[in-house]
């Protein structure tokens, strides 16, 4: 079955695809629960393959559904949690900033807080790849929405672009002259007549 279309349905404009990435318990449930329902749960039960959320926003007067698939961070499930990667738009990396090693994974970059892994070298990775950096945490609300939306706007604004790329192109049929055309107009009416 085809992907469906990122564009014009009746109660959006525009349907983005996005993935959380990251290792096993860095956050990305909690992060996805508060930018979809606005709450935070020091509680979580690890995601199992994967899970996804839907909210709707409006950015620069578009309506944009936002589907935001949060994939299992366990070794186990990356056969699974890859099969969903196709046709996503965007992917925020997630990592925890008080375990180095969820940030040693070679995308929009999400610390979520307590400083192990500094700023800098978060904001230095990004870099290195030209992508946004934001520090975040689901707990405070911090940065949460900011994220969402600066992926979210990037992504409509690409989408937009293409569109007006996409343009159909007028072409102009005109009737041959007499002189030069003639043998021309003779060969194509043998062609089809």
């Amino acid at each position: 079955m085809a992907a469906p279309p990122a564009r014009a349905r009746a109660d959006y404009d525009f349907l983005i695809k996005l993935l959380l990435i990251g290792d096993s318990g860095v956050g990305k449930s909690c992060l996805l629960l508060r930018f979809s329902d606005g709450s935070f749960t020091t509680s979580f039960i690890t995601t199992i393959g994967i899970d996804f959320k839907i909210r709707t926003v409006e950015l620069d007067g578009k309506r944009i559904k936002l589907q935001i698939w949060d994939t299992a961070g366990q070794e186990r499930f990356r056969t699974i949690t890859t099969a969903y990667y196709r046709g996503a738009m965007g992917i925020l990396l997630v990592y925890d900033v008080t375990d180095e090693s969820s940030f040693n994974i070679t995308f929009l970059i999400v610390p979520l807080f307590f400083i192990a892994v500094p700023t800098s070298k978060g904001q230095a990775l990004a870099d290195e790849y030209g992508i946004k950096f934001f520090e975040t945490s689901a707990k405070t609300n911090m940065n949460v929405e900011e994220v969402f939306f600066s992926i979210a706007r990037d992504i409509k604004q690409r989408l937009a672009e293409t569109d007006s790329k996409a343009e159909p192109q007028t072409i102009k049929i005109t009737q041959p002259d007499q002189a030069g055309g003639a043998a021309q107009a003779a060969q194509k009416s043998a062609c089809c007549g």
